[in-house]
């Protein structure tokens, strides 16, 4: 797919084909031109041609039925990562699209898959797109997004940027800039980028320890930039937006699970607008295990009783490998 491309096009038709180009892509979810019949036979054929709609897709679903994991091949070959996760019932139902921002990843943490692959580019905004479409195409009323997936989103900023605006437009898929989530391991420019747009999303910092020598262990990004420069950076944020930041947690036996480990991070956690959200570890490769589930009560007990808001993130995809820190891109 190429969406970017709908404009160069489009150049020479009437205004009013460009919006019904956008209907038929991102509210009657074609995958061919041809059938989208208000549109001119010569037209379709060039679209077509220039502006492909098909996606190369494999799908893997959780036992449960709950999380279904896409492995998409890009036109140059290589391949990422999405996933969808099923939330509630009613009207409580929620279906998040986990999308990638980069095939690979430089950020090299030590508990990641996609870290292992190392990094080969940057997506571009019609790579990300795709992405959220591929799921609505399989009949997923999406509702949430979140740029969890492979990659650090802020060193592709302008292109998750230009993705963001389509997912958002009412003539794209129109999902409330509210229900968008970026998650930074801490790229302190891209946290001062998003401060500034006039767009409300939500900002996630990849956390995992709550001090700069562990966090330099298991992130190298921490030895670019610190953990206390980050957090000076989310006040910053705080103050300009006035909206609530996300802490990412992952909790990893004998790691960063202890009490000692939760009362220092409660330290430096107890602000208003910051919100801990502990993720049980989902094994990736490597030596690290999750920890018990008696040490996740502990942990977030211990938070609680110090005044931090604390949630305890459900766990999906684990079987599959499409929980955090698990997607890799392979077949």
């Amino acid at each position: 797919m190429n969406i970017e491309n709908l404009d160069n096009i489009l150049k020479d038709e009437p205004r009013y084909r460009l919006k019904q180009v956008k209907e038929a892509v991102f509210r009657d979810l074609i995958d061919d031109w041809f059938q989208a019949s208000n549109l001119p036979l010569a037209l379709r054929e060039k679209l077509n041609e220039e502006c492909p709609l098909g996606i190369k897709g494999k799908i893997s679903k959780s036992d449960d039925k709950k999380t279904v994991k896409t492995l998409i091949e890009l036109d140059d070959g290589l391949k990422i990562e999405s996933v969808l996760m099923r939330h509630g019932e009613g009207e409580e139902k929620r279906n998040t699209v986990c999308v990638s921002s980069q095939a690979g990843c430089p950020m090299a943490c030590k508990f990641c898959a996609t870290g292992e692959m190392g990094f080969k580019r940057n997506l571009t905004a019609s790579e990300i797109i795709e992405q959220v479409l591929f799921f609505a195409r399989t009949g997923n009323k999406i509702s949430n997004i979140v740029f969890m997936g492979m990659g650090e989103p802020f060193l592709n900023y302008e292109n998750v940027m230009a993705a963001v605006r389509v997912l958002n437009d009412e003539d794209g898929l129109n999902i409330g800039a509210r229900k968008i989530s970026i998650s930074t391991c801490g790229v302190i420019e891209g946290i001062e980028k998003l401060a500034d747009e006039k767009i409300q999303l939500n900002l996630a910092i990849s956390l995992h320890a709550p001090d700069g020598a562990l966090r330099s262990e298991l992130m190298p990004v921490n030895k670019k930039y610190p953990l206390e420069k980050v957090l000076d950076a989310v006040d910053d944020y705080i103050k300009k937006t006035s909206r609530r930041v996300m802490f990412e947690y992952l909790l990893i036996k004998g790691v960063n699970d202890s009490p000692n480990h939760a009362r220092r991070l409660a330290r430096i956690m107890k602000k208003p607008l910051y919100m801990v959200n502990l993720i049980k570890y989902n094994p990736a490769g490597g030596d690290f295990l999750p920890s018990d589930t008696d040490a996740v009560e502990r942990f977030a007990g211990i938070l609680e009783k110090e005044g931090v808001a604390v949630t305890v993130r459900h766990r999906f995809g684990g079987e599959i490998k499409a929980a955090c820190g698990q997607l890799a891109g392979k077949n």
